[in-house]
């Protein structure tokens, strides 16, 4: 019995040890520098096992043998080389890559195809003659082609990856974009919020102000027309952005009265700019939520936008009291949609683009976005 809990215990040990092992490959391989070094040894492997299978064809010596395991191994060296180079001219326009790949790759031949030659001789002709050194750059253009094709690889690798990553990025921020559309929804569409709005609206009917009641019936049917359409993956431009915003702050100045106070400082040049849909909205729910909602005599939300330096500049601020602050960021539990922003924002621009937080003076919270001036022209 005791033998069988052993037998038993030692297989569970077993399998957890197998499932930590098959997980920690799982974390190497993705790792670049891995990957690149894997990928790197299977390719030098291959070109080792073409050479052996041709010299076992022509039925060479063992000593050819040597030649060609010296001759990979100083091509797998030297092609170590390339990816430092490559890494630093990633960004270089498609002129200055093609002609660093042609210079490396010849540069490399000619010190790759000298001490190849050289094993050749001393290895398998047994007759090194250094007076003829011309005969030891024979077959240059094999060995560059041999690197050229590497590179090839190497570029259409990156590539491809670079292709995933941006697939994996854009799915992701689909996935979040519909997320704050549906977060966006369920705020606007609570029983509170309509029930706000619609006495607001019965109020005015039976104040007789009719003109004024139809104007908050068509805003608030244009603000839920466009909640419900509009692709929160399209982006659109700034001027559509602040109209929709304009709805919604409309409605809830209807709420609010003159506790709430608005002002839009926006720059002609910035009216053009593409922006993601629906991105300022939570910003401005959370104003209205944390600075207006909070205090008794209402307060101000101020937006503003310019563009500088070919980037779209956005700032966002209210005078509510402002919040404690963590090296920058909001602590956790607090403004889900700021976290909401801050990842959409990632996922689309990935680092060209900021997004900073910060208490103001005397009182107040700023949001400032920083993204690259794009417009549909």
């Amino acid at each position: 019995m005791y033998l069988i809990l052993f037998t038993g215990t030692l297989g569970i040990n077993q399998r957890l040890s197998l499932s930590q092992y098959i997980m920690q490959t799982k974390q190497l391989l993705k790792s670049s520098k891995h990957q690149f070094f894997i990928l790197n040894c299977l390719g030098w492997s291959g070109y080792f096992l073409s050479g052996y299978v041709g010299a076992f064809y022509w039925d060479k010596s063992i000593n050819y043998y040597w030649v060609l395991l010296i001759g990979a191994l100083l091509g797998f060296g030297l092609s170590f080389l390339l990816r430092p180079l490559y890494r630093h001219i990633w960004d270089a326009s498609i002129t200055l890559k093609v002609a660093w790949v042609l210079g490396a790759s010849y540069g490399l031949s000619i010190i790759w195809v000298i001490p190849d030659n050289i094993c050749y001789w001393e290895i398998y002709k047994h007759g090194y003659r250094p007076e003829h050194l011309t005969g030891y750059i024979s077959g240059v253009f094999n060995k560059f082609y041999i690197f050229l094709s590497w590179s090839c690889l190497y570029f259409g690798i990156k590539f491809y990856q670079g292709m995933q990553a941006a697939t994996q990025r854009a799915l992701k921020a689909t996935a979040l974009a519909h997320q704050s559309q549906l977060k966006m929804l369920r705020y606007q569409l609570n029983p509170h919020f309509l029930f706000n709005t619609l006495n607001a609206i019965s109020t005015l009917v039976l104040e007789k102000q009719t003109e004024r009641a139809n104007e908050m019936v068509t805003r608030l049917s244009n603000f839920l027309r466009y909640s419900l359409d509009n692709d929160p993956m399209q982006k659109v431009s700034l001027e559509q952005e602040i109209t929709t915003l304009k709805l919604y702050l409309g409605i809830e100045k209807v709420r609010f009265e003159e506790r709430l106070k608005l002002n839009f400082d926006i720059e002609p040049d910035s009216e053009k700019a593409l922006i993601p849909s629906l991105i300022l909205q939570p910003l401005v729910e959370n104003s209205i939520k944390y600075a207006i909602a909070q205090s008794e005599s209402g307060g101000k939300i101020s937006i503003r936008s310019k563009v500088f330096a070919n980037e779209l500049l956005l700032e966002l601020a209210d005078d509510g009291p402002g919040i404690v602050l963590q090296d920058g960021h909001i602590p956790e539990g607090r403004g889900v949609g700021v976290k909401n922003t801050k990842e959409r924002l990632q996922q689309i621009y990935n680092s060209k683009h900021s997004f900073t937080i910060l208490n103001l003076e005397p009182n107040g919270l700023q949001v400032s976005i920083r993204l690259p001036y794009e417009t549909a022209n």
